[in-house]
């Protein structure tokens, strides 16, 4: 099947105008400019449902081909205000930083927990060894519950590389001027997830050649996912 059929612009393009979406801290209207730049001219418009889409497509893609996460997860929600109402994005990392799952609710009690921990269960396949969360009592309930065998660490400071992932998100929805509706709000951060996933390749750990050839590979790895 022609994942590109009847679309005027070549793949390569449609790929590209996702992936700079996704990738940075960009509007439709900033990649329809660089498109321009180059002498391509397309509306933002049409660069917006690429990016819905296909970055649907690409995420299912790159998620059938990751290799899997670790045996740790650090686990935060976050509040996020849409259309006046709060709703809370729940979030989940291994201790490579790689997001295992971001999940949007409108409640934070025992049964979004639980909701939260069923998906992060489908997604690793097993049990993690440990989960790394707050004090929050509803992380107790899910725990005990679902995973009792793991080991379940609230120690202070532990759960920093969760609460710092949100940060990347919190960027884009400023950029963004909020999220304009929940379906929207959950779409973009699952799409956004797995990008980042791909390429946050931890510059600042590895030697610059090291850290080249962990571009080269991610990038042949976004080829097969947009082929």
């Amino acid at each position: 099947m022609n994942t590109y059929k009847r679309h005027r612009f070549p793949p390569d393009i449609i790929s590209y105008a996702v992936w700079l979406y996704y990738r940075f801290n960009l509007s439709h209207r900033d990649i329809e400019d660089l498109l321009a730049e180059r002498g391509i001219t397309v509306t933002r418009e049409s660069i917006r449902l690429w990016c819905l889409k296909f970055g649907a497509i690409y995420t299912r893609r790159l998620k059938r081909k990751h290799r899997g996460f670790g045996d740790t997860f650090y686990i935060d929600e976050v509040f996020v205000k849409i259309t006046g109402k709060q709703h809370y994005l729940w979030r989940a990392v291994d201790q490579d930083g790689e997001v295992v799952d971001v999940y949007l609710q409108a409640k934070r009690d025992g049964a979004a927990a639980k909701r939260f921990f069923k998906r992060l269960l489908r997604s690793h396949g097993h049990e993690p060894r440990k989960v790394v969360t707050d004090k929050l009592r509803s992380y107790g309930v899910a725990h005990g519950e679902l995973i009792p065998d793991a080991i379940h660490s609230t120690q202070q400071y532990e759960n920093n590389r969760a609460e710092q992932s949100h940060e990347a998100t919190r960027v884009r929805e400023r950029g963004m001027r909020k999220f304009k509706s929940v379906k929207q709000a959950q779409r973009f951060v699952t799409v956004h997830a797995a990008v980042s996933n791909l390429f946050n390749l931890g510059r600042h750990l590895v030697r610059a050649e090291h850290y080249r050839n962990l571009r080269i590979s991610a990038f042949n790895e976004w080829g097969r996912a947009v082929a």
